[in-house]
Parts: C-alpha cells; sequence; structure tokens
C-alpha cells in the first residue's frame, strides 16, 4: 500500500514545483494592482462607464485590466459599478476584464506556459470583450437591464461585497507624492492583502488539484477527452469545452492557471487552454452569484453569452496561431517536475517575500485585520459599523 503515501507525495511535489515557480509574478502582480487601486477612485471609474459606447467600453476594459484580479470580488465590484450608474452592458465588460487580463494573470502565464500563451491571453481577452459589446448592443433589451437594476438594488449578499464596496483611493497631490505618501503605503497594504485573501482558497485548490491531476491521470484519458487523435477536429473541439470543464471546476481568478497548464499537457487545443481560463466566471458557484445579484433570466442570458464569447475567442485565437506558426509546438510543462534551485527564481522569491513581511508590518498596524472582516460584509451591513 506504499503507493498511496508516494503518490500523495507525487502530486504534492508538482503542485509545490509550480506554486514556487509562480510565487513571485503573482506578488508583483498583486503589487501593481494594489498601486493602481489606490490611484484610481471607484466613482470615476462609475461615471466614466454610464454611457453605451466604444470609448466607455474600451475604458472598462483598460480599468478592469488594472484591478483585482479575484473573480468573486470583480463581481461584487461590477455590481456596485452598475448601481452608481455605469452601464450593465460596461460593469460586465469591466467585470471579464479584471479576470481575464490582470496584470498577475499574465505574469503566472508567461512564467508558467511561455510567452505565446501570454500574448494569446491578451489577445483573446480584447477578442472576447470586443464580442461581448457587440451581443450585448444586439441583443440586451432594456426591459432586462431594468429587472437586473431592480434585482441588483435588493443588495442580496454574494460574496467578497466589501471588497466591492472599499475605496481607499488617494487622489490628493502629484502623482509621485501620492504614491509615496504614508497613506498610499497603508492602502498599498491593505489591497495587496485583501487580494490575496480574496483568492487564496482558488489558489490553493488550483494548486492542489492540478497536482493531483497531473500525478494521478493518464494521459491517455485527457487525449481521448480532448479528440488529440484528429488534429483538426481537436482544434474546434478544444475551445468548446473548455470553458464548460472550467464551469464543472469551480476553481476561478488566477487559480485556474495551474488547472489550464495540466490540461496543456493533457493535450487540449491552444485555443481550448485560452478558452478555458476564460470560463472562470461561468463557473457553477459564480452563476449563483449573478443569480442573486440580478436574477435567473439575466443569469440565463449572461451565461448563454459568456460561453459564446469565451469559445468564440478561443477558437479565433486557436486558428490565429495556428496559422501564424505561433502555436508552442509541445503540449509540455516543465514546471510540474522542475524542484527549487540557487537560481533567479528564489531570489525574486526571497525579495518578494520581504516586501510582503514589510506591507504585512503595515497591515497589521494599521487595522487590516478589521478590514479583513468587512470583505464578506455587504454594503448595508459595513454601513452600520
Amino acid at each position: 500500500m506504499s503507493f498511496i503515501p508516494d503518490a500523495i507525495l507525487a502530486a504534492l511535489q508538482a503542485s509545490f514545483n509550480m506554486f514556487w515557480e509562480v510565487l513571485w509574478p503573482l506578488a508583483l502582480g498583486f503589487l501593481i494592482s494594489a498601486i493602481v487601486q489606490v490611484l484610481v477612485p471607484r466613482e470615476t471609474v462609475a461615471r466614466a462607464l454610464g454611457k453605451d459606447s466604444p470609448k466607455s467600453a474600451a475604458l472598462a476594459t483598460a480599468l478592469g485590466a488594472a484591478s483585482s484580479s479575484c473573480s468573486y470580488a470583480s463581481l461584487a465590484v461590477a455590481r456596485a459599478l452598475f448601481r452608481r450608474g455605469a452601464s450593465f452592458a460596461n460593469a460586465i465588460i469591466f467585470e471579464f476584464a479584471s479576470t481575464n487580463l490582470v496584470f498577475e494573470l499574465g505574469l503566472v502565464l508567461l512564467i508558467l506556459l511561455g510567452w505565446q500563451f501570454l500574448g494569446a491571453e491578451l489577445a483573446g481577452g480584447l477578442v472576447m470583450v470586443t464580442t461581448l459589446w457587440v451581443i450585448f448592443k444586439l441583443t440586451l433589451r432594456p426591459r432586462l437591464v431594468e429587472e437586473a437594476r431592480a434585482q441588483a438594488e435588493k443588495g442580496l449578499h454574494g460574496k467578497m461585497e466589501g471588497h466591492g464596496e472599499m475605496d481607499m483611493s488617494v487622489t490628493d497631490g502629484p502623482l509621485l507624492r501620492r504614491v509615496f505618501s504614508a497613506r498610499a503605503l497603508t492602502a498599498i497594504a491593505h489591497y495587496f492583502y485583501m487580494d490575496i485573501a480574496a483568492i487564496w482558497t482558488d489558489l490553493l485548490i488550483g494548486f492542489l488539484v492540478a497536482g493531483a491531476l497531473e500525478a494521478w491521470v493518464p494521459e491517455s484519458f485527457w487525449r481521448a477527452l480532448f479528440l488529440t487523435g484528429n488534429p483538426g477536429l481537436a482544434q474546434v473541439w478544444g475551445p468548446l469545452v473548455g470553458p464548460l470543464v472550467a464551469m464543472l471546476s469551480f476553481v476561478c481568478s488566477v487559480g485556474n492557471i495551474p488547472l489550464a497548464a495540466v490540461l496543456w499537457n493533457g493535450g487540449i487545443s491552444f485555443g481550448g487552454v485560452i478558452a478555458f481560463i476564460f470560463g472562470d466566471l461561468i463557473i457553477l458557484p459564480i452563476l449563483n452569484i449573478y443569480r442573486k445579484y440580478y436574477g435567473r433570466r439575466m443569469t440565463i442570458y449572461i451565461f448563454v453569452v459568456s460561453y459564446s464569447a469565451m469559445a468564440l475567442a478561443g477558437l479565433i485565437i486557436g486558428l490565429l496561431f495556428h496559422v501564424t506558426g505561433l502555436t508552442p509546438a509541445l503540449n509540455h510543462v516543465e514546471a510540474f517536475r522542475t524542484r527549487p534551485t540557487l537560481d533567479y527564481t528564489t531570489f525574486l522569491n526571497l525579495g518578494f517575500l520581504v516586501l510582503a513581511a514589510v506591507l504585512g508590518y503595515r497591515f497589521l498596524r494599521t487595522g487590516g485585520p478589521e478590514m479583513l472582516k468587512m470583505m464578506e460584509m455587504s454594503s448595508e451591513e459595513m454601513a452600520r459599523t
């Protein structure tokens, strides 16, 4: 029976190897996101997203890409923006950008899977956002939006509501003075650890599940699932099945990147990986939050539109990279087997751990733990505190 402990150890080793490779990109991404959130007030964002125009959609994409990467937090922020005056389409586009185009996700993709995946993620994200805007423009009816607004105004509790309502932006004075002020340091520390608290469970589950799948599931299963024996059909099948696999994984945000690496190792098409990564906003728990936020009819509409945009973006990007010869030649991820050594990754990890400790000290000394308790409160509960 010794094979059972050995199998568990192999899974944990693969999980840790992958986590160690992406530790510093995660920390750097959280830091950049925190700085941007400090500099850009939420009320300014809401006012800028009030019109259903290409310019407002582009702004929603840019502002979303510069915000927190937590999928649950992005839902809460999107509803808060919608209630404050942003159009429904722009709120959803902001939400998708904040989950799929953020700094930490891009950095993790770059380190774990390579520059082709980073390029495909960025290009695919723009294709998906454009597709969403076009579909919303053609099919979203005012009556459905009003139903969703009435439901949103009920303020039903979802998850990470406090994250959506939190605004610690520093707006007074020149840019550099704001960034290096004591108030900004406190806000950066709070946003940094608030983002970590928001997604740590998804990260943990993502790495553990990815390690287990890599160690325990034979490649033959994945190759049968992804139709690798028929390359032409696999190019179409991958983007169609990728979001559905993501929907059933229950893992969102940056936590689904390790799972994407497993699927790529297993033989899913390049476009299928991209569509899978986009699929974190249709996992079952998030669909349930949509139902609370906007009602059943709007939830069904969001699911159909989102799935269509994800699959189409994955298919277009997969074909584009195939035609241009940019698709990686091998379905192989070294991070599962690369153990920590005394290299640049180790030094960067140690450096960012020191930075995290400095921010952690500031966080603890400035009411950070109390702030974290408010993250799961509704806006009404926060107003009463």
